[in-house]
């Protein structure tokens, strides 16, 4: 097994694409592994990170249909993007999900649905294949059973991909706080999806902004 190391191996916003996979209402109906309230946080922090660090984004659905369109926390976010559908269980074998990827010259191929063991599992195991450099965000995943998510990420982690959590890439990609360009709309994502890390960072928006001599007179 060959390791993944070095700074090349890190993700870069500029070298991302990322592909949402069915992340779809009746998705949510067999979701064991997570609560579901928690998936739909994490995708929608998902995608307005990718939104604010300006990577391309696919968005596909399975038989909409019958499984209903995709979350509006993703589609409100890229409101002029048009979700693919398809019928293949494998994103990858869909021809049209591959060539808007290529498309994009891009080599970081970055992947989150629902289920884990199904949808996400085969277009990553089958993308590692053909020499993508593929990450998962397990987090913006699900699987029907704890099991069947933890074991598919074993499987995926075992075929050469990369996993990791929405913000450990959010951070990732920001790589410097020098980098001030994204500022602004990381902080929004974080403050909104983040839980604790957003609210101690209001915290110390209020520290900052409260005058020296009433931290004096408090007894700091």
């Amino acid at each position: 097994m060959s390791f993944r190391n070095g700074l090349d191996s890190l993700l870069r916003p500029e070298d991302s694409v990322l592909v949402l996979i069915d992340h779809q209402p009746f998705q949510l109906a067999n979701l064991n592994s997570h609560v579901p309230q928690v998936v739909v946080n994490n995708v929608a922090a998902l995608t307005k990170t990718a939104k604010a660090f300006r990577v391309p984004t696919i968005i596909t659905s399975v038989i909409a249909d019958r499984g209903e369109l995709i979350f509006p926390q993703i589609t409100d976010v890229f409101p002029d993007e048009k979700v693919i559908d398809r019928t293949t269980l494998n994103t990858w074998e869909d021809k049209k999900v591959v060539d808007i990827v290529k498309a994009t010259g891009r080599k970081q191929l970055v992947i989150a649905g629902l289920y884990t063991e199904i949808c996400v599992a085969m277009p990553v195991i089958h993308a590692l294949g053909d020499g993508w450099d593929v990450t998962v965000i397990t987090d913006a995943c699900g699987g029907v059973s704890l099991e069947a998510h933890e074991v598919a990420i074993q499987r995926m982690i075992a075929a050469g991909a990369n996993v990791m959590t929405w913000l450990a890439l959010a951070s990732e990609w920001l790589r410097d706080h020098a980098r001030t360009e994204h500022t602004a709309e990381f902080v929004e994502v974080l403050k909104e999806h983040a839980a604790g890390s957003g609210i101690a960072f209001l915290w110390e928006q209020q520290l900052l902004n409260t005058p020296v001599e009433t931290l004096q007179s408090s007894g700091f």
